[in-house]
């Protein structure tokens, strides 16, 4: 009898046991997928129909579109460093610049979500390029532990080899399915280079596809096949974003995972990526959170920079930002855009935003940059150029080092050399006035200056006297007089005092552009 009364209560303990629920933690997943190069509005969502994205449209489509984001930063490392920390470049030191080391100071909302329960992780390309390091010399993961051990082979010879969709899914199964993650999807496409004629062999696109070439290019057969190579390798990220949507679905987490899908910065073309114009810096964005987003389907109109996507995670986590040890940050959570709470409101979360560069590619006497501030409000883009007297995307002896070596460069390039025509090499390797002003509803190319017309004075005035406050309250070396510092600053890449070194004879890699592009003696 007293064995049997023993057995009874180990099975009521046992059922006890069996029936005590598993904690969840209720925090969403976040999806961060970035496209390396790649402008506004070249996605189907946005009405271009030569670069075909059902994935980005569909997250469109369920979520929101953004029509107004900007990065600060128009180059891969420090658009990153923006995006990771919530701080515009100008005020994240070395960080401002292209191949820098990332200061131990700055967090990344990847780290602090790591240290609150996330799972973290990324596969193709995270921050960088750069060195980031703890004070033990370790690597910091600022975009979470890396998956990259899948492989597959890439339709053309220029696109990344790694499985992307594939090395999500190895992150997925490692990640706990009571815990949320955070994962970033860093494609390497559509930078350069690409094998030249795929976007039409293997695409099948034709080129009368391209409605427009901008005004600051020749509108030739070379050029246009080199947009549709561009389109090409934009599809190829989109297809695998298609794979890891896919994914979430068939485990039942798309409910309540973010989905966030933009790029770093513009296309990898002359006189858009590594630059400040409108090209530049406007980028393509779609959020998607079917648990979170309220009446999806909605275009956003409102000015939304990179900096609001660190504060905008950092709180949907649950987390309040001065408890994070993140440094402060001038951006705005998108928390209610995602409610819809905005209609009605007079005060939105920004009505302009403000953007720069400091170092981006060497080639330069002493590894100068080319300091730039700028601004759009309304209608208006509105540029500050520091050092005018310097080669905006590098000395031309140099090869033009912070522009990519592509088809279009080159023909660019040609029609200077040959006599046949100097003005599109003015537009995108001559060198620029101190101040720039663009219509760019009127003027997306940001073609003509309005600089120096008088009816246009007064919104000139405007524009600097708000950009420069609001850089002031910021901090902006820079703009406080103390901009050498950014120059200060080594340049960690193995091209460091490139200009002195290649003009003393050493050869130098310069994978990223083509031999052709450096001219034979200076120019005025």
């Amino acid at each position: 009898m007293r064995l049997t009364a023993l057995f009874i209560f180990f099975i009521l303990a046992l059922v006890s046991c069996s029936e005590k629920k598993i904690e969840v933690d209720e925090r969403p997943n976040i999806l961060f997928c970035i496209a390396d190069d790649a402008s506004f509005p070249h996605m189907g969502a946005y009405g271009t129909n030569w670069a075909k994205t059902p994935a980005f449209d569909r997250v469109a489509k369920e979520g929101l579109l953004f029509m107004n984001a900007y990065t600060p930063n128009a180059k891969c490392a420090p658009s990153r460093s923006a995006i990771l920390t919530g701080r515009n470049s100008w005020q994240l030191e070395e960080a401002a610049n292209h191949w820098n080391n990332f200061p131990l100071k700055f967090k990344s909302y990847v780290e602090v979500l790591g240290e609150s329960g996330y799972t973290t992780g990324f596969t193709g390309k995270g921050w960088g390029p750069g060195k980031a390091v703890s004070s033990d010399g370790t690597p910091r993961e600022l975009t979470g532990k890396v998956y990259k051990a899948r492989k597959i082979e890439p339709p053309t010879t220029k696109i990344s080899g790694n499985d992307y969709s594939a090395n999500f899914n190895v992150f997925l199964d490692s990640a706990s399915t009571n815990s949320p993650w955070c994962f970033w999807y860093g494609g390497f496409e559509p930078h350069r280079a690409y094998e030249y004629g795929t976007g039409v062999g293997k695409g099948k696109k034709e080129l009368s596809d391209i409605t427009e070439v901008p005004d600051f290019w020749p509108d030739t057969e070379t050029v246009r096949t080199d947009i549709l190579d561009y389109a090409y390798e934009l599809e190829y990220f989109d297809f695998h974003l298609e794979k890891i949507i896919a994914t979430l679905e068939a485990h039942g987490q798309l409910e309540n995972t973010i989905i966030v899908v933009t790029a770093d910065n513009g296309m990898p073309f002359p006189r858009i990526k590594g630059q400040e114009y409108e090209l530049s810096n406007h980028l393509p964005l779609a959020i998607m959170w079917p648990k979170g987003i309220k009446n999806p389907g909605r275009v956003v109109n409102e000015y939304v920079s990179f900096i609001d996507f660190a504060p905008t995670f950092v709180e949907v986590a649950g987390l309040e930002w001065e408890k994070t040890q993140m440094a402060p940050t001038p951006g705005r959570s998108l928390a209610d855009i995602f409610n819809d709470s905005q209609d009605g409101k007079e005060e939105k979360i920004r009505d302009f935003v403000v953007f720069g560069k400091e170092r981006h590619d060497v080639g330069r006497p002493g590894d100068q940059g080319y300091p730039i501030r700028g601004i759009v409000k309304g209608n208006y883009l509105y540029v500050k150029n520091f050092e005018p007297t310097r080669w905006p995307a590098g000395n031309p002896e140099t090869g033009y080092l912070n522009t990519d070596g592509s088809p279009t460069k080159t023909v660019i390039l040609d029609l200077r050399r040959s006599g046949e025509n100097t003005e599109y090499w003015q537009m995108n390797f001559g060198k620029r006035p101190e101040e720039e002003l663009y219509q760019i509803k009127k003027d997306p190319f940001c073609i003509e200056n309005l600089v120096h017309i008088e009816e246009m004075q007064a919104i000139k005035a405007e524009l600097s006297e708000l950009l420069v406050a609001t850089l002031e309250a910021q901090q902006d070396p820079r703009i406080l007089g103390n901009g050498e510092i950014f120059e200060s600053y080594p340049y960690i890449g193995k091209e460091s005092n490139f200009y002195e070194r290649f003009m003393n004879g050493e050869e130098m890699d310069t994978g990223w552009v083509n031999d052709s592009d450096f001219e034979k003696g200076k120019l005025d």
